[in-house]
């Protein structure tokens, strides 16, 4: 019997199209001797959809048209079963569209990939791909995400933290501090984003103040880091898990600027009216011109960057290099990398389709683990509660 598996993708993001290039993109690689594919698109409101066309790329040109031609579901969790359920449901029969075996999210970005989803998958005792809630959330904040790695010995860059509260009562404050700490020319960044968006680059006072509203745009809390001005950006895919992991091939992207943007990444490979390939468009080298001496130390460091967190399933890890000194540090992780990072599995001849059922291989593994767990605890506490009065009753602790 096949696996029935329900790749999740869109949600309430500013990677939301993004998040629609990568998730069709696995639709198209799962081997369907084995898989039977239900596409649940998520929109921005998120709602949940379902239906044939939600798999097919060219539908997503009118959203409007594609959600009529679709089926709006809720999730039900019934006994072992998890059943995609037809909403509003039917006055008579049954409305049950779909079951699945298991959930692959390939989304981007907040709400979706920072643990949200993937809590919602844990409550409903539905086996999932990819990281779990804690490493998700860790591996989406970015400030978090580096005082793990820092404390784990791992090379990250120092930084100032910043809300939009304190800035907006004091901006010459702010600037000061960061000039102090930081110094210039600095990087800003939503701490909560990824895919480039809202980053900025500031030389001076204004180019750093025009920095710091730009990113506050996207998020409450961004993150402020020393720019290198002689940059060499590496990346890195890992797959697996606590237990076991494996590091891919290092590629060097290219940009068009000092830092990759959004164009970059996604439209580099969509001009002159040909198809965007997610990240796999992306201008690159691979393998990366490194020395076998650094190869070896970004592929080390990226295993020990995924485990730390607790990773399961596909990340990559960004690095950069300061060429004026060799040296290396650790940019970010993305836990659930535009186009999965199969592009990096080639050069070893892992083709897509193997790096999807591996990807389910440990969801399936993780859920086994989890139900040997004892999630209950004898107590009598109930029978002895009582609750008198206006103010509540209390218990002895």
């Amino acid at each position: 019997m096949k696996i029935r598996v329900g790749v999740f993708f869109g949600g309430k993001s500013v990677e939301h199209e993004v998040s629609i290039i990568s998730a069709i993109q696995a639709i198209n690689a799962f081997d369907r001797g084995k898989y039977e594919v239900i596409p649940v698109y998520i929109t921005k409101e998120n709602e949940l959809y379902t239906g044939e066309y939600a798999g097919k790329i060219e539908e997503y040109r009118d959203i409007p048209a594609l959600l009529r031609k679709s089926i709006r579901i809720v999730i039900v969790n019934e006994g072992n079963k998890t059943k995609l359920v037809r909403y509003p449901m039917k006055k008579f029969g049954d409305s049950t569209v779909n079951e699945i075996d298991v959930a692959f999210p390939v989304v981007h970005g907040t709400n979706v990939e920072d643990g949200a989803l993937q809590g919602f998958f844990h409550t409903l005792n539905i086996p999932y791909a990819g990281c779990d809630v804690v490493s998700s959330a860790v591996g989406m904040d970015k400030y978090v995400m580096k005082a793990v790695f820092k404390d784990n010995g791992i090379p990250v860059l120092d930084c100032v933290v910043v809300t939009a509260s304190k800035y907006s009562n004091n901006p010459d404050g702010i600037i000061a501090q960061i000039k102090e700490r930081i110094g210039l020319p600095a990087v800003v960044k939503p701490v909560n984003l990824g895919s480039s968006v809202g980053i900025k680059v500031g030389r001076n006072d204004e180019e750093l103040s025009e920095a710091l509203d730009h990113a506050f745009s996207f998020s409450g809390k961004v993150l402020v880091e020393r720019a290198i001005v002689n940059l060499r950006e590496i990346n890195c895919s890992v797959c697996g898990d606590t237990d076991s992991a494996e590091a891919s091939e290092c590629e060097e992207p290219f940009g068009s600027d000092e830092i990759l943007s959004f164009e970059d990444k996604y439209s580099a490979g969509a001009k002159n009216g040909s198809k965007s390939g997610g990240m796999a468009s992306l201008k690159r080298k691979i393998p990366a011109d490194i020395s076998d001496e650094m190869r070896n130390e970004i592929r080390e460091l990226s295993v020990r960057a995924f485990q730390c967190l607790g990773c399961s399933g596909v990340s990559r890890i960004d690095f950069m290099i300061d060429t004026q000194d060799n040296k290396v540090y650790l940019n970010e992780i993305n836990t659930i990398p535009g186009s999965l990072a199969f592009y990096l599995w080639e050069p070893l001849r892992i083709k897509y389709p193997q790096l999807l059922d591996k990807m389910v291989s440990l969801a399936l593994k993780r859920d086994r683990e989890l139900k040997n767990l004892n999630f209950t605890f004898k107590s009598n506490i109930l029978a002895e509660a009582k609750l008198g009065g206006t103010k509540g009753g209390k218990l002895n602790g």
